[in-house]
């Protein structure tokens, strides 16, 4: 058990690289992982909202469906949480890159 968790967190080390160099299909899955709970990280809707809501950000349709729906379970206060943590992401990922 403790080697998977390592390696679950690996991944979503690995994919938050990822998602920083501006990979969408990373930002998806780490929307995906946080908003199903699996792969040995817990459940968290509005870190899986942050992650829709950049890929959206960054034209995927398929972010802008998966936030949509989960938004549908999540309070007002929890969304609004999510956009403020998405809009963290994007200062500290647009001060990196510069």
């Amino acid at each position: 058990m403790g080697q998977q968790l390592r390696t679950a967190g690996s991944i979503i080390d690995d994919r938050i690289a990822e998602a920083t160099r501006g990979d969408v299909d990373a930002l998806l899955d780490l929307g995906m992982a946080y908003s199903s709970g699996g792969g040995g990280i817990g459940l968290d809707l509005v870190e899986a909202h942050k992650w829709f809501n950049l890929a959206a950000l960054n034209g995927s349709e398929r972010g802008q469906q998966c936030r949509a729906e989960i938004a549908e379970d999540m309070t007002a206060r929890e969304i609004a949480n999510a956009q403020k943590a998405a809009r963290a992401w994007l200062g500290l990922t647009m001060r990196v890159a510069a």
